[in-house]
C-alpha cells in the first residue's frame, strides 16, 4: 500500500470518531504552520518526504497529507501516487492557484493568513475569491418564450419551429 493510500485510509474513515477528529485538528494546526513558513519564505523548498516532515516538525503520514493537499497548486505536480519516504518532492507553488484552491477548500484559516499581504494584493485576492465562488454558481440563460423568434435563425416563431 502506497503512502498516499495509507494516509487516505486513515484520514478519510467513514465513521466519525474522537480519534479521527483529533487527527484532523492536529493536521490543520500543523498545516497552518507549514503554510505560514512557506508563504513567508517564498523560496522553493525541495527534499525527500522524510526530510520535509522533519523540517516542518511532523510525522511522515501528516506530510503525505500535506503534499496531497498542495499538489494541485504546485508549479510541477509531485508523484504523490507512487511516493515513498525517500522520494524527492518540491513545494514550489503558484501563488494564485494556491489561494484559489484554499478558497475552494473553504480553508479560511489558510487564505486569511497575513503572509498573503506580501504575495498578492488585496484586490487580486478579492478577484480570485470571487472567481472561485462564481465557478460553482449555475447561471440559467434567458428562457425562450413560445412566441419568441426561434434561436436557430429561421425567422419563425419558436412554437412553429424548434419548439414543436
Amino acid at each position: 500500500m502506497s503512502l498516499l493510500e495509507q494516509w487516505r485510509a486513515t484520514a478519510y474513515q467513514q465513521e466519525e470518531s474522537e480519534e479521527n477528529n483529533k487527527l484532523w485538528e492536529d493536521y490543520f494546526q500543523k498545516e497552518k504552520k507549514v503554510y505560514e513558513q512557506i508563504l513567508a519564505d517564498r523560496t522553493p523548498v525541495k527534499g525527500t518526504v522524510a526530510e520535509l516532515a522533519l523540517k516542518y516538525d511532523m510525522d511522515v503520514m501528516t506530510m503525505v497529507g500535506f503534499l496531497d493537499g498542495i499538489n494541485d497548486s504546485l508549479v510541477e505536480a509531485n508523484p504523490i501516487d507512487t511516493m515513498e519516504e525517500g522520494t524527492v518532492v518540491s513545494l514550489e507553488y503558484d501563488p494564485e492557484k494556491l489561494y484559489y484552491n484554499m478558497v475552494e477548500a473553504k480553508a479560511t484559516w489558510l487564505y486569511n493568513l497575513p503572509q498573503w499581504d506580501e504575495i498578492l494584493t488585496e484586490q487580486r485576492r478579492k478577484e480570485l475569491y470571487l472567481s472561485q465562488k462564481k465557478s460553482g454558481t449555475i447561471v440559467k440563460g434567458k428562457k425562450i418564450g413560445r412566441n419568441d423568434p426561434c434561436p436557430c435563425g429561421s425567422g419563425k416563431k419558436y412554437k412553429k419551429c424548434c419548439g414543436k
